[in-house]
């Protein structure tokens, strides 16, 4: 009987990560389209009230008011009485790299052994086919930062657009930085092991292994910058090139001060440009990136702080105390249970502790894109960028009234149905709700 029960097992889990929703990526439109006479918020702080968008082959070709519908085969939206907003971006994830947390490992590819990988790709591993990217565009999220995990350098995260047959067309801006993981110096007491104590110095290890990673990036910096390339090619060496000559980004993870105090060194002494992600205590020294061109992107809002001193409500209030001191900040959102579909809420939380709801709005939107290195064709509604735009019903950072209606990623009207979708109208079905 227990053989039987495994086999049913399997071949369930295995049916929930192959079997797709009906849902196809929408064709191109080389046509015209307007959505007119909507609240436009524009993502760089701007709201345009009752204006129209004019849409040509999949970019932004005219806003205004009152703008000339010809005649002819013309898409016409109506967003009268409706918010116009840029497509929302999670600036960090692993959507598409893990399906099944914790439960199908054949479902999950975003973590390689070893400690330096710098020239894993986390593009090639992307399922353009996830069940979760539909939840996500129906919320109005339609791109992300697809980001590979490791112990240290575990790789380049590239950014997706979630209306794709594959990840080739998925990608929408390629390799755009490496990712260090650095290890914690925040110092805890170590459980025992095996009956016993254990001897080893946490804080003396993980500052250890911040060494090794400085000595790679010597080594690669100059490896790069040598005037003969050596006859055999490094592909760890190869994969970081970017970062010294500013195409690509470093991104670093760490938390408490002293680490971000090392990952501003970091930009320091290899002259990179560098973004912390985390960054929970980045809120006490704020001026301090500032200063040194680093920009945050804060990873999960609804948290407790990090220490047990802070302000419970801390995490609400750190993205205002980096607005009020000019850091370039992003907001995403990473808690597991809701794989990153609380990423407006989390802006609207932090709307409620201080910033204003444009500035909370660009966090999700022209920062992230910003930072992401894809603002010249996203992440705001201006002439002349891709035509990525969402239409809610209401405030888009409101739980209450957050009901996207319409999207449009690179002037294609996508599909917003989901599998929650789905499974709603079946249950409605099943108790005579419809």
């Amino acid at each position: 009987m227990r053989k039987y029960l495994i086999i049913f097992l399997t071949i369930t889990a295995a049916h929930t990560v192959v079997g797709q929703d009906n849902i196809s990526p929408a064709k191109l439109y080389t046509g015209l389209t307007f959505i007119k006479n909507g609240t436009v918020h524009v993502g760089n702080g701007e709201v345009l009230q009752n204006t129209s968008i004019e849409i040509r082959n999949g970019k932004i070709e005219k806003i205004g008011q009152d703008l000339p519908i010809p005649s002819g085969e013309v898409r016409v939206y109506d967003a009268t009485g409706k918010q116009v907003y840029p497509g929302l971006i999670l600036a960090n994830t692993n959507i598409g790299l893990r399906e099944i947390a914790n439960q199908v490992k054949g479902s999950d590819d975003y973590n390689e052994l070893g400690d330096l990988n710098p020239n894993v790709q986390s593009i090639v591993a992307y399922n353009a086919d996830s069940k979760i990217i539909n939840t996500l565009r129906s919320n109005g999220i339609l791109f992300a930062n697809v980001v590979p995990q490791g112990s240290l350098i575990a790789g380049s995260s590239s950014v997706v657009q979630f209306d794709a047959w594959n990840w080739e067309d998925a990608v929408y801006k390629e390799d755009n930085g490496i990712h260090f993981y650095m290890p914690s110096l925040l110092a805890r007491p170590r459980r025992f092991r095996f009956g016993g104590a254990s001897n080893s110095d946490p804080l003396k290890e993980g500052l250890e292994k911040i060494e090794t990673v400085k000595s790679f990036f010597a080594q690669a910096k100059a490896y790069n910058a040598a005037t003969v390339k050596p006859t055999t090619t490094n592909l760890k060496f190869e994969a970081v090139k970017g970062l010294f000559n500013k195409t690509e980004r470093l991104f670093i993870h760490c938390d408490i001060v002293k680490e971000m105090l090392i990952a501003i060194d970091f930009a320091k002494q290899f002259d990179m440009d560098v973004t912390i992600v985390g960054g929970s205590e980045c809120w006490q020294m704020a001026d301090l990136l500032r200063q040194n061109n680093i920009s945050v992107i804060l990873q999960e809002q609804h948290s407790l702080p990090t220490s047990d001193d802070d302000d419970v409500d801390q995490p609400y209030k750190t993205p205002a105390a980096l607005q009020n001191a000019g850091v370039l900040f992003a907001l995403t959102d990473e808690n597991g249970e809701t794989t990153g579909r609380n990423l407006m809420f989390n802006a609207g939380t932090a709307a409620a502790y201080g910033l204003t709801k444009e500035q909370a709005l660009q966090a999700i939107t022209l920062n992230a894109a910003k930072i992401l290195g894809i603002a010249d064709k996203s992440g705001s509604i201006e002439v002349g960028k891709d035509a990525n735009i969402i239409v809610s019903e209401g405030d888009i950072l409101d739980m209450r009234t957050s009901i996207v209606t319409k999207a449009f990623i690179q002037g294609r009207d996508i599909d917003l149905n989901d599998k929650h979708k789905e499974l709603f109208e079946k249950y409605k079905a099943r108790y005579g709700l419809k």
